[in-house]
């Protein structure tokens, strides 16, 4: 037997700027149903949409989700491993909000044994997810110039919706390890 794995993972969100992404290390033996509440931890995701995971042909989500995502063969997420997911694959996507539409990209930085119990730690990120619901990256996009501007048509309405202001260029490594520590492995 083999001994476990640390992997270091880089999660982007694709399409916009400024680019949001964390680092972060995590079990290689994690089920898939796992990673997914890693991410949605990480980038502060509110776990409110379907979603799942793709390794080039083959797609992975939740029984809630199998019968929306288009599978021919729906492999249930909770019993499939990050390592065996992963094979010898390099990069896979995750996406969040089969509406929204919002890919990330996971690319796999670093693998290390673990050389004791690990617990889920970020150990970089930039910039702050988009809130739920504001309709994908184009729409992300128009309500950061929204936000970011109180002579922008738009600002009065975005700041109602969203409730406060929003900092794109956020981000809180503490708050974020403090979230990944209520998962349990």
């Amino acid at each position: 037997m083999s001994a476990p794995l640390a992997l270091t993972l880089r999660i982007e969100l694709l399409y916009v700027q400024p680019v949001v992404f964390r680092r972060v290390i995590v079990p290689g033996d994690i089920t898939l149903a796992v990673l997914h509440e890693v991410i949605q931890a990480a980038f502060g995701w509110q776990d409110c949409h379907l979603h799942e995971f793709v390794f080039g042909a083959n797609r992975y989500a939740p029984p809630d989700a199998l019968g929306d995502v288009g599978f021919d063969e729906p492999t249930p997420e909770a019993v499939v491993r990050l390592n065996d997911a992963l094979q010898s694959a390099e990069t896979f996507r995750y996406v969040y909000d089969f509406g929204d539409d919002w890919q990330h990209l996971i690319t796999i930085e670093e693998s290390a044994p673990a050389d004791s119990p690990m617990a889920l730690t970020c150990i970089d990120g930039a910039n702050a997810c988009p809130p739920e619901d504001v309709g994908g990256p184009p729409s992300f996009m128009d309500f950061i110039a929204a936000m970011s501007d109180p002579r922008h048509e738009d600002h009065v309405d975005m700041m109602r919706w969203h409730g406060t202001p929003f900092d794109p260029t956020r981000f809180d490594r503490g708050v974020v390890n403090r979230r990944l520590r209520k998962i349990k492995l």
